[in-house]
């Protein structure tokens, strides 16, 4: 990050109010007041429960020269877009305005999060989600298809199967806008996207899912691992 940026930022947020007076928990969530500068953001501070996998992180992006606010919920990552502002003063009143809601629904699944499309798709009534092991191919169910995330662009985020000490997942996703389901893996974090689990309907992603997941997952474990073993050998 640019050294006048970091400068502006400093010379903005020197003595805010608001964030010097934010309680140091927050439905379930601890305050990390310590600022973090990288590449192209300045995160000045962040709701965090590692034990839950989520946060939710106050930050300038260089970028756009906005402040904003993104979640990160299990490996995924985005930002909410009704905090975006290029003004600190408006950028206050967004967050004490809703803020401490988006907190309260990271930590308690809530249905008025959900697009009346999605309340359509009978998700909590779905069998084969509420089936779902909870456990599979060592991959933990993150995310259940009973309380879909709401995340960006008319996402909502279905099934989530994550092995954290991987940094390995496989998401299956819906969009309202295209009224289709698909899927992304990560290894290591790093996308990897195949069309395999595309679905027009639940019928349509539960023949899929019952005939290509359990291989999918094997196939993104068995990615990872060879990943850690490369980076394993090559730091020694």
């Amino acid at each position: 990050m640019k050294e006048d940026t970091i400068a502006k930022i400093k010379e903005e947020t020197d003595g805010w109010e608001y964030m010097a007076n934010l309680p140091e928990e927050w439905h379930g969530f601890k305050l990390r007041r310590e600022p973090v500068i990288g590449k192209d953001k300045y995160d000045l501070y962040a709701y965090v429960n590692e034990d839950w996998h989520k946060s939710a992180i106050v930050y300038f992006h260089e970028e756009t020269h906005e402040y904003k606010v993104r979640l990160k919920i299990g490996l995924i990552e985005f930002a909410r877009i009704e905090f975006i502002t290029a003004k600190l003063s408006v950028f206050e009143e967004l967050l004490v305005a809703q803020f401490e809601q988006v907190l309260q629904d990271m930590a308690q699944f809530n249905p008025a999060t959900l697009s009346s499309i999605v309340k359509g798709l009978n998700l909590p009534e779905w069998q084969y989600g509420l089936d779902l092991p909870a456990e599979n191919e060592g991959f933990e169910l993150f995310i259940r298809p009973a309380e879909p995330v709401k995340i960006n662009n008319g996402s909502y985020i279905v099934i989530d199967y994550v092995d954290f000490t991987l940094a390995s997942s496989f998401t299956v996703y819906y969009n309202i806008y295209r009224d289709e389901f698909f899927s992304e893996a990560r290894i290591w974090n790093i996308p990897d996207v195949n069309y395999d689990f595309d679905s027009s309907d639940l019928r349509e992603l539960e023949e899929k899912l019952s005939s290509r997941m359990p291989a999918r997952l094997q196939q993104v474990r068995k990615w990872a691992e060879e990943q850690k073993e490369q980076i394993h050998y090559g730091n020694n």
